[in-house]
Parts: structure tokens; sequence; C-alpha cells
């Protein structure tokens, strides 16, 4: 593309739309994990014991490694949900820009 091309396209409005949408999605899923970072990490210094409690008597795990674990996976399940608003609406919004500008 020339740099005509990419004037057009950063003055276009529905292109200015869509990155304030992106990154009003993509700051929002930070948040939440920045959230459930910041809860585990509080629950680690003010309530250690709860994580060091056994899930059941007989059991060798603690609530501290499924509650670590599910830290994690939110972190796939945020990343999974953003790929496929990525992948469809942005996407899809992003090719109606080009073909707008390259009328």
């Amino acid at each position: 593309m020339h740099d005509d091309s990419y004037a057009r396209i950063q003055a276009n409005p529905r292109f200015q739309a869509l990155v304030a949408k992106r990154e009003r999605f993509a700051w929002t899923l930070s948040a939440i994990m920045l959230g459930l970072y910041v809860a585990f990490i509080l629950l680690i210094a003010f309530e250690p014991q709860l994580l060091g409690t056994r899930i059941s008597a007989d059991s060798p795990i603690t609530w501290g490694i499924p509650m670590g674990v599910g830290l994690i996976l939110s972190a796939f399940v945020l990343t999974g949900i953003y790929v496929k608003r990525a992948n469809g609406e942005f996407d899809t919004l992003n090719q109606a820009v080009l073909d707008e500008v390259q009328k």
C-alpha cells in the first residue's frame, strides 16, 4: 500500500471506531486477568491457611493447586475469547474498512 492509502485508512471513522473498540476490549480482558492475579496474591498474603488446606482429609492435594491451575487456565480462556472476537468481528470490520478505502 502507499502512504496515501495509510493516511486514508487512519482518517476513516470506521477504522478509528475499530481501533477504539479493540483497545477497549483488550484492556477489559487485561483488567480481568490482573484482577484474578491480584486476588490470588492477596489470598496468599492474607489467607495462606486456606490455600494450604487439603481438599479432603485423605487427599495430598491442597486448595492452592486447583486455584493456581485455574488461574493459569483463565489466561488461556481469556486469550481464546480475544482470538474468537478478533477473528470474527474485528476481522470483518477491518475488511470493511479496507474495502471502503480501496474504492
